[in-house]
Order: structure tokens, then C-alpha cells, then sequence
């Protein structure tokens, strides 16, 4: 079973529109998704309506709320308000970390950092449909 940590952009996008996309995360079998309180929070902030935030908290009755953040790895190079996304999804065992982020993560993008995968939602979608 995947473990999908959600990064906020992902929650964003999810809640903007009742109809995107990346709303097929939710419908997917044999995945656990998870997120932060912090993601949530930055995701809630930068909804315009309260439509988009209702939608938002809809989505979280599927989404486990990961307390706690793990040590970064030294090599890991992120700013400061990115840290406690990849710190969150360590520290809830996540197998993914799916992000929009390819500003401050595409480094990283298609690579693994300490057993998390870290993967466009576009990209993890390939992945799953190759199976």
C-alpha cells in the first residue's frame, strides 16, 4: 500500500475547483494519504472562497493528519517553509511525497530521500496506471 503525503499545493489544487483533476487521489484504492497541519493551514490560506476551503475540509475526512517531524538528511537542501513538508512526510513514514513544487523540490523530483519518493502527482499517476 502507498503512503501519499500531500504537500499544500496539492490540497490547494484539490479544493480549488470541484471538478480537478487531482481529485482521483482520493478515489484511488489501497493508498493512504496524509498530510500536515501546516499543509492544511497553507493550503486554507492562499482558497479564495469559502466554497474552495469547504471543499478543502471535505477532502480531509480521507487524509491522516501526520504529527511530529523527523531530522532532515544533511544532503537535503530546502528553504525554511519547505522543510516541514519533507521533515512531516518523513516522520509519518510516507512512501511519496507528492508535490506541485518544482520550484523548491525539483531537485529532488523522481528521487528518493530517505525511502520517501518524491513525485509530481502527474508523475505518480504514470506510475500507478504502468502497473
Amino acid at each position: 500500500m502507498d503512503r501519499l503525503f500531500l504537500d499544500a499545493n496539492v490540497l490547494f489544487s484539490a479544493a480549488y475547483r470541484p471538478d480537478a483533476g487531482i481529485s482521483r487521489l482520493w478515489k484511488l484504492k489501497r493508498v493512504e494519504l496524509m498530510t500536515s497541519a501546516y499543509a492544511v493551514e497553507e493550503a486554507r490560506v492562499n482558497l479564495e472562497s469559502d466554497e474552495q476551503r469547504q471543499r478543502l475540509e471535505g477532502l480531509l475526512w480521507r487524509v491522516t493528519i501526520v504529527a511530529g517531524l523527523a531530522l532532515l538528511p544533511r544532503h537535503v537542501n530546502l528553504p525554511e517553509k519547505d522543510r516541514p513538508i519533507l521533515q512531516a512526510a518523513l516522520s509519518g513514514r510516507a512512501t511519496h511525497l507528492l508535490t506541485g513544487d518544482k520550484r523548491h523540490f525539483g531537485r529532488y523530483l523522481g528521487r528518493r530521500v530517505e525511502g520517501v519518493w518524491i513525485l509530481s502527482p502527474a508523475h505518480y499517476f504514470r506510475r500507478v496506471e504502468a502497473k
